[in-house]
């Protein structure tokens, strides 16, 4: 049997993703197993599955810019071997099929000279500053002093790192001064929580030598730094090359790997990241002594999780601050709330997406003659303050805004979020815009008294962010959009219809009057309107 991981690689950046399940699907939608917001793919667009014999294939599921594996077209469902290329699109995936194993995590002991030593993170928690009861106490107990004390400067550099690569300079001072076997180190971060390493930052010792994060994907084991960050051990091999846990790993072979030790980042209940070095000396070393730079290795990045915890929180918020100012132009607080809290962004975008919704359009009656007597800013101080007004009504009950046109508010209501209610919210919402809007001109607030004529339709949308990556608006597009805008057209002033889809779904009918059937551009069906008794 085999096991099957996919590296995702878009320029600089590699993500290496472990397909869990025999049946593994990948496209825009959230539904799929691995859900990529990138441009080319499809909603469902390719799915890797693994036979009764063991053996992965992948399948291309009708996508638009279609699956090509190793260059070569995919027609019907192939094999996938270590090593091939699957382009979705433009997406490269490298496949890493490699034979399953099983590990045991508890041991502590190394097997063999030059195998590994997998140790459970919790035992090696303390086990850098323990008294070693068979030595001298006295000598053994300054050497515990001496090592919290470092621990303590330790923690306090970091504590006053605020950018990443300030926490890993000093981590990286740390490990070349205390670790003399230590060559080069590298941070590895799940930046995205979604179990994703992603390479960070990377040092070696010889200053003299320059070194980038393109360098240091030519050495760093994603073999070795998976395994630590999933299963929560800290990992350290002597020769990887000849370690039988890492039998069937061609990247290991490939790069050459060696030497390397590898902890999990450990913030309370949650790995946050790997922290991962190698070296170029004898087994024989780490067989002998590794275990004390294994055990100081583990307490540091003990102290490096809570500085990067506290990094990735500072990088969420600041997200969050974007993504919800640019939200509240659109939903209610509530519902900006709800999706942040949710997590139902794609990198701050809603991506487009089927959906049923009720949609509005609210337009002001006479308003070409009313731009003639007023000047453009007098024109823009009154359309300010009406829209203030109804997007209160359209917010108190959970619509989305999607944008004005001109004096014309278009709004809708069933997304982002599923509403099954949309249709009495949309004439909720028209009902109440009406009615503050009387309130308004008999107070005589607004500097002309205003009517409006609604419309409402239901169907099926397509709602989500569209446009060019200079601009992108949060929308709603198709024939259930365009029909609601036309019927706007026999609407009383001062009053609402709704189209018979509308109307069926509404739980209170007994304010609506039947019309009759319309015919509307572009519709080639006959249309039943409903208006608002008046």
């Amino acid at each position: 049997m085999s096991k099957l991981a996919l590296r995702l690689e878009q320029g600089d950046t590699e993500t290496t993703v472990t397909v869990n399940r025999d049946n593994f699907t990948l496209g825009r939608l959230p539904e799929c197993d691995l859900c990529l917001s990138v441009v080319g793919i499809s909603r469902y667009h390719a799915r890797f599955c693994k036979t009764p014999s063991g053996i992965w294939t992948v399948e291309d599921m009708g996508s638009k810019n279609g699956t090509r594996l190793n260059d070569r077209a995919v027609t019907s469902p192939q094999e996938v071997r270590h090593d091939d290329v699957v382009w979705l699109g433009e997406l490269k995936i490298v496949a890493i099929v490699t034979a399953e194993m099983s590990v045991n995590l508890t041991g502590g002991d190394a097997l063999s000279q030059g195998t590994t030593i997998l140790h459970n993170v919790k035992d090696l928690q303390k086990q850098w500053i323990e008294v070693d009861s068979q030595g001298d106490v006295l000598s053994n107990k300054e050497k515990v002093i001496a090592r919290l004390k470092d621990l303590v400067e330790i923690a306090k550099g970091l504590s006053a790192a605020e950018s990443i690569e300030a926490i890993f300079s000093q981590v990286q001072q740390v490990v070349f001064r205390y670790l003399k076997s230590i060559d080069r180190l590298a941070l590895l971060i799940d930046v995205t929580g979604y179990g994703e390493l992603a390479l960070l930052n990377a040092a070696t010792r010889d200053v003299t030598q320059s070194l980038n994060l393109a360098d240091a994907y030519s050495w760093v084991s994603r073999t070795i730094c998976e395994q630590v960050f999933t299963e929560q051990v800290a990992i350290q091999t002597s020769d990887a090359q000849m370690d039988e846990r890492f039998q069937g790993q061609q990247s290991i072979l490939v790069k050459g790997i060696k030497s390397a030790i590898a902890v999990p980042l450990w913030d309370e209940t949650k790995v946050v990241g790997v922290l991962y070095a190698d070296a170029h000396h004898s087994a024989n070393k780490w067989n002998t002594e590794g275990e004390e730079d294994l055990s100081f290795f583990s307490a540091l990045a003990n102290l490096v999780a809570s500085s990067v915890q506290r990094w990735l929180l500072a990088q969420k918020l600041k997200s969050e601050a974007a993504i919800r100012q640019k939200l509240e132009r659109y939903h209610s607080p509530a519902v900006v709330q709800q999706l942040i809290s949710l997590d139902s962004l794609s990198d701050g975008r809603l991506l487009p997406q089927e959906s049923e919704i009720s949609i509005l359009f609210a337009d002001i009656v006479g308003f070409t003659a009313l731009s003639e007597r007023l000047s453009p800013g007098e024109v823009a101080e009154l359309l300010n303050s009406l829209f203030e007004e109804m997007l209160q009504e359209i917010f108190a009950v959970g619509g989305t805004l999607d944008k004005y046109i001109g004096d014309c508010i278009m709004a809708f209501f069933g997304a982002p979020e599923p509403q099954a209610d949309h249709g009495d919210r949309a004439v909720t919402a028209a009902k109440g815009m009406l009615t503050r809007l009387a309130k308004l001109n008999a107070s005589q607030v607004l500097r002309e008294p205003l009517q409006l004529r609604i419309a409402v339709n239901s169907g099926r949308a397509v709602v989500g962010d569209v446009g060019s990556s200079q601009r992108v608006d949060y929308t709603a597009l198709g024939g259930t959009i365009n029909l609601a805008s036309r019927m706007e057209s026999i609407c009383s002033p001062g009053s609402c219809v709704v189209s018979e889809d509308t109307y069926n779904i509404l739980s209170q009918k007994q304010d609506w009057q039947e019309m009759g059937a319309y015919s509307f551009k572009g519709i080639q069906r006959p249309i039943k309107v409903y208006q608002l008794a008046i």
